[in-house]
């Protein structure tokens, strides 16, 4: 995976360490916020290996927190940070997370598709730790590599298969000036 607004797992789990009793906010689009009553409902690991389009093989880990809005609303404020620490800390009593794994936040809700989201900026904003979520893309590694995606100035695709290489082969007879069995002749 290649995207320059990621964040490793470890250093998510440090941004949420430095601010315990502060009060943890998603916003999953400009002025749209998770409601406040959400719940972290899971925390997936997700081995990733994948072969891109020029063949090369490429490998790394999703860590996945999925965000739930019931739809009864709740009275109450959203989470403290120190309550969604306690839920990482019992999902890692039970498995042991990548710390340079890749963090996605899951959200949808009945306006907004389910999707994966980048965790970007953690804003403070008086008693709340507001994390704003930017979305996901498509990307061609051989792009982003240097190569190119589609046909190339010489006319090659990097995502066409491999078209076999013919040789020529070279016939020699090594029985020439040698005694040599014919068929019907018995010596073979």
């Amino acid at each position: 995976m290649i995207n320059t607004s990621s964040i490793e797992w470890s250093s998510f789990k440090a941004d949420l360490q430095q601010h315990p009793e502060l009060v943890l906010q998603f916003q999953y689009a400009p002025g749209k916020r998770v409601n406040a009553n959400y719940h972290i409902t899971e925390i997936k690991q997700a081995p990733i290996v994948s072969v891109d389009c020029g063949g090369v093989m490429n490998a790394w880990t999703e860590i996945i927190v999925q965000l739930w809005e019931p739809s009864e609303q709740e009275t109450g404020r959203a989470m403290q940070v120190k309550k969604a620490l306690s839920i990482i800390n019992l999902v890692e009593s039970k498995i042991s997370l990548n710390p340079n794994g890749i963090v996605k936040i899951e959200f949808g809700n009945s306006a907004f598709d389910t999707r994966q989201m980048f965790p970007g900026e953690f804003k403070i904003d008086g008693e709340n730790l507001i994390l704003d979520l930017t979305p996901d893309a498509t990307q061609c590694k051989a792009i982003n590599r240097g190569g190119s995606c589609g046909t190339t100035e010489t006319g090659e695709e990097c995502c066409a298969p491999a078209q076999p290489i013919k040789q020529k082969v070279e016939l020699v007879n090594l029985a020439a000036d040698q005694n040599s069995c014919s068929p019907g002749s018995g010596c073979c």
